[in-house]
């Protein structure tokens, strides 16, 4: 779908997203030229919701029902946009499940202003005008985040953490001011998370930090006094959805007796009861199979350091495209790659959140409250 084609209701998506908060830019702006900055400050959620009373400002309809239902055909079409193969990437890779969370909070706060204000117009100029809070309400869930979370990291620790979480870089960059203490970050494969969270943000905070490769994640485990991790989304049972691979840290960290901590806005709590990996939403999943391969120590790659040079190579790809050290997939070969997977509650020490520090098993207290 080109730009032009889009509907309003992904073009506010976009422009949220990007930070641009003004329509002259977002007409200049094309499907080529936005590039989800993984350093902005708007969460997926919120921007869902901004747009959503984008949604109410233009809307034409006359009833409650009538918008609910134009709502509920924006969240959809918001959905769809996360999950098409190219926008996937463009939204750092991630899946729709926090965004589907943000909205059905705003939907159903929707709902519950209605009652409580049964004139149609009344209730929507009470909606719009509180509107504006949802960002400062994103930004002060990250910093209550942070200042519950940053007392669990004592002087010294070595913290291991896995992709890049806007609310973990808080809570370790603010640890940082007054604790000093190591990183180990995985490199965070496929899109390399963790390799841009470690040059992009922790060195630049000063924060000592070691990359090391996702498979090599259970050796280095031993060596760490605690992790902390992001959600995509957390669910009724308690247990989390993240970054492909979070599963396979927290029994790691189990198996070594580690503290596995998990920092999330309560807008991420999600009414979803997965019991395995096969119970999750569809996510992404025209982009599972498409993954390319890389063969990041040979010689192209490590400038000759490594490995065997493409001059004696049999296989030796001369054209200008090229990538250095792809291995080519055969057609016959399968790739499978699953943006997130299912974390069980078991699993999980405590939650980091703008509501305090949670027991898993009180995640599903916190949810009734949330959608009551």
């Amino acid at each position: 779908m080109s730009n032009s084609e889009e509907t309003l209701v992904i073009r506010d998506l976009r422009r949220h997203l990007s930070g641009i908060d003004d329509d002259d830019n977002a007409e200049t702006e094309t499907t080529a030229d936005f590039k989800y900055n993984l350093s902005l400050k708007v969460a997926l959620p919120v921007a869902a919701i901004k747009s959503l009373l984008g949604v109410i400002q233009r809307t034409k309809s006359e009833t409650m029902m009538g918008l609910q239902k134009e709502l509920k055909l924006a969240s959809e079409e918001m959905i769809s946009f996360a999950n098409d193969p190219i926008n996937a990437v463009l939204l750092g890779g991630r899946s729709h499940i926090a965004l589907a969370s943000g909205c059905d909070l705003f939907l159903k706060y929707i709902t519950r202003s209605f009652l409580e204000i049964p004139d149609f117009q009344a209730c929507i100029t009470q909606i719009l005008s509180r509107g504006q809070r949802f960002s400062e309400i994103s930004l002060a869930a990250r910093d209550r985040i942070a200042s519950v979370g940053q007392s669990f990291i004592r002087p010294g620790m070595k913290v291991l953490t896995h992709g890049w979480s806007k609310v973990v870089s808080s809570l370790l960059i603010n640890a940082a001011q007054d604790t000093h203490f190591e990183i180990i970050i995985l490199e965070g494969r496929p899109d390399a998370g963790g390799a841009k969270a470690a040059s992009q943000m922790y060195a630049k905070a000063g924060i000592p930090t070691t990359i090391v490769l996702d498979s090599a994640m259970a050796y280095f485990m031993e060596r760490v006094d605690m992790v902390v991790v992001g959600a995509e989304g957390v669910v009724e049972n308690g247990g989390i959805i993240n970054k492909i691979g979070t599963y396979a840290v927290a029994i790691a960290a189990k198996e070594h007796k580690k503290p596995f901590y998990v920092a999330a806005e309560s807008f991420k709590f999600a009414r979803l009861f997965p019991l395995n990996q096969n119970d999750l939403p569809d996510m992404g999943e025209n982009i599972r199979e498409k993954l390319n391969f890389v063969d990041t120590a040979c010689w192209i790659a490590t400038g000759g350091t490594i490995g065997t040079s493409p001059e004696t190579c049999e296989e030796k790809d001369s054209s200008p495209s090229a990538v250095p050290g792809l291995v080519k997939i055969p057609q016959e070969v399968k790739v499978d790659n699953p943006l997130c997977d299912y974390t069980p509650a078991k699993y999980i020490t405590l939650l980091f959140t703008d509501l305090g520090v949670l027991t898993p098993s009180a995640v599903s207290d916190e949810l009734i409250k949330l959608y009551q």
